[in-house]
């Protein structure tokens, strides 16, 4: 199964989303997005395909949202866009491209939506403890 991750290795969420997917026995492509972010309509289709707005995909903590003012709400998505490809690390992370789907993994285990269920064969607990599924891979 073809699977490409938008990974922030600085991140927890997406450290947690990325070995959910090596957990299903799935080695993904990983895009670490802050070297190398996605092209204006790659992000664009993505956002669309998660089911947000490009304004739902924005990440304001630990970013320059505030300081650029993206808060302000007549601002476009084109231009909501501009500043995502100008500042990759306001793009929300991690997001996961399947054939199954694409989601934006917050939380981590959003990503068991994409990928398939019978693939999940024993536990999984991410890294602040919290067990996700259980023995026999089910969904907890």
């Amino acid at each position: 199964m073809d699977v490409v991750i938008y990974h922030n290795p600085a991140c927890g969420t997406s450290r947690n989303t990325l070995a959910l997917i090596r957990h299903a026995g799935i080695e993904p492509t990983v895009v670490e997005y802050l070297k190398t972010p996605p092209g204006r309509d790659e992000l664009a289709t993505m956002i669309r395909d998660a089911g947000l707005t490009v304004r739902e995909a924005i990440r304001e903590k630990g970013t320059p949202y505030a300081e650029l003012g993206l808060d302000d709400p007549a601002l476009t998505d084109d231009a909501l866009l501009d500043a995502m490809l100008a500042h990759p690390i306001l793009i929300n992370r991690p997001l996961v491209v399947t054939p199954l789907g694409t989601r934006l993994c917050r939380p981590s285990e959003a990503v068991l939506d994409i990928l398939p269920a019978d693939t999940f064969k024993g536990a999984f607990t991410k890294e602040d403890g919290e067990q996700v599924l259980g023995e026999r891979g089910e969904r907890l």
